[in-house]
C-alpha cells in the first residue's frame, strides 16, 4: 500500500463532502499498524464492525488466546470473554480514530459496534445493551448500531435522546430511512427539551446496496430463463438489472435533502444539531460484469459516508472517479423504480424489501450464534491444556 496525492478517496472527501468509512475490524490490522496505516494513505476516516466480520476475525486466530484464557481463568461466562475481546478491539480503534474525531469536529473518526443481534425484536433490551455497550466501552467516538426496524426505531429515538451515537442499520426502503430519520429528530427533540446539549451527538443511517440488487437480478433471471415471448419484454427486464439500489438510494438522498429542509429540522440545527447523514453500506459489487466501484462512484455526495470492505477501498483508490452523482438523474431513478410495477417486470419492491430485512437480521445472528459457539469450543480446549 503507497500514499498517493492522486487517491480518489481523498478527492471524494475533500471535494465532495463524503466520508469513507472501512467494513472490516479485527485485532490484527489494530496490532500490525495497518490501520494506521489505512487512515494514512487510504483516507480512511471511520470502521464498522458485525458479529460476521468478529466471527471471521475471532474464530481460528491464535491472537486472541492470551485474552480467553484470562477470561477462563476470571471464570467470566463465554459471552462475557467475547464482548472483553469485542470491547477491546473497539476501544484501540476508538482510540486511533480519535486524532480523526477531534480534527473532524466530531463528524468522523467513529467505530460501529452491534448490540447483540438476537434482541432485534425487543425495544427494551435493545435499549439496555446500546446503554451498557455505550457506557462499558467509555469512549465519546464509539457508534452503536441498532437495526431499523419497528422495534429497534423506539430505541433509536431513545438512546439518541441519552446522548449515544448511534448507526441505524438493515435500512432497505426509503419509507424506513425515512422513519429513521425522523426517529432521530424525536430523539434530539426529546433532549432539547430536557435542556441538553445535543450538539455532540452524532448518527448515521446504513441504508444497503448491493444485496437489493443480488435480489433482483435473480428474480430477473428466473423471468429471463423462462424464455420470453416478446423482444420489448426482455428488453424492459434487462434495463432493471443491476440499477435499483443506486436508483432506490438517490431517492433515498432525495428525502433526505426535503428532510433537512423541515421546519422541525432546522430548530434542530439552531441548536448545534448535526445532520443524521446517510451511509452507503453493502457496497462489494458481487456480479463480476458491473464495475467494482459502482456503488461508490455513483452516490458520491455531500453529507454521506460510504462504508467500503477492504477489496472496494483498494479498487478505489485506483480506479474511482469522484463527482457528485447522488443528486444526478434522480428523475430517471424515480422513473426506474416505477416501471418495476409494470406487468412486464412485475416486482413488488416492498416484498423484495421485506425479505431483504428478514435476511439482513438474519445474516448477523447466524454469525452471532456461530461465533458463540466456537468460542465455547475454543474456551473449552484451553480450558483443558
Amino acid at each position: 500500500m503507497t500514499a498517493t496525492a492522486n487517491n480518489p478517496i481523498f478527492q471524494i472527501e475533500q471535494n465532495y463532502g463524503q466520508s469513507i468509512w472501512m467494513d472490516n475490524l479485527s485485532r490484527s490490522i489494530i496490532q500490525s499498524g495497518e490501520l494506521n496505516q489505512l487512515i494514512e494513505e487510504r483516507g480512511i476516516v471511520g470502521i464498522t464492525s458485525n458479529p460476521a466480520i468478529f466471527e471471521k476475525a475471532i474464530v481460528g486466530n491464535a491472537i486472541y488466546d492470551a485474552d480467553i484464557e484470562a477470561g477462563i481463568r476470571a471464570k467470566k461466562s463465554v459471552l462475557e470473554i467475547y464482548e472483553s475481546l469485542v470491547f477491546d478491539d473497539i476501544r484501540n480503534a476508538c482510540d486511533i480514530f480519535k486524532p480523526v474525531y477531534e480534527s473532524s469536529n466530531k463528524l468522523d473518526g467513529y467505530v460501529s459496534i452491534e448490540v447483540p443481534p438476537n434482541i432485534a425484536d425487543d425495544t427494551q433490551s435493545t435499549i439496555e445493551q446500546a446503554r451498557r455497550y455505550y457506557e462499558q466501552i467509555g469512549r465519546e467516538n464509539v457508534m452503536i448500531k441498532i437495526p431499523g426496524t419497528k422495534m429497534g426505531l423506539p430505541a433509536v429515538e431513545q438512546v439518541i435522546s441519552e446522548g449515544i451515537n448511534v448507526n441505524v442499520t438493515l435500512l432497505f426502503s426509503v419509507d424506513s430511512y425515512v422513519e429513521t430519520a425522523w426517529s432521530y429528530i424525536r430523539g434530539l427533540e426529546k433532549r432539547v427539551a430536557e435542556g441538553k446539549d445535543i450538539s455532540n451527538i452524532a448518527s448515521v443511517a446504513s441504508f444497503f446496496l448491493s444485496r437489493i440488487d443480488i435480489n433482483i437480478d435473480a428474480r430477473i433471471d428466473a423471468k429471463l430463463a423462462e424464455g420470453m415471448d416478446r423482444i420489448e419484454k426482455k428488453a424492459k427486464l434487462e434495463a432493471v438489472k443491476g440499477k435499483v439500489a443506486i436508483a432506490n438510494a438517490k431517492i433515498a438522498y432525495e428525502k433526505y435533502k426535503e428532510i433537512i429542509q423541515s421546519d422541525r429540522w432546522k430548530a434542530l440545527a439552531e441548536k448545534g444539531a448535526k445532520v443524521q447523514r446517510l451511509l452507503w453500506a453493502s457496497t462489494s459489487t458481487k456480479n463480476p460484469n458491473y464495475s467494482d466501484v459502482m456503488y461508490v462512484d455513483e452516490l458520491i455526495g455531500p453529507d454521506t459516508v460510504n462504508t467500503l470492505p477492504p477489496n472496494t477501498i483498494e479498487a478505489c483508490a485506483d480506479h474511482c472517479s469522484p463527482a457528485n452523482r447522488v443528486e444526478a438523474d434522480v428523475d430517471q431513478a424515480h422513473h426506474l423504480m416505477e416501471s418495476l410495477k409494470d406487468p412486464d417486470i412485475d416486482i413488488n419492491i416492498d416484498e423484495v424489501m421485506e425479505e431483504l430485512l428478514s435476511d439482513g437480521i438474519d445474516k448477523f445472528v447466524k454469525p452471532f450464534e456461530s461465533l458463540m459457539s466456537s468460542l465455547e469450543d475454543k474456551v473449552q480446549k484451553l480450558a483443558t491444556v
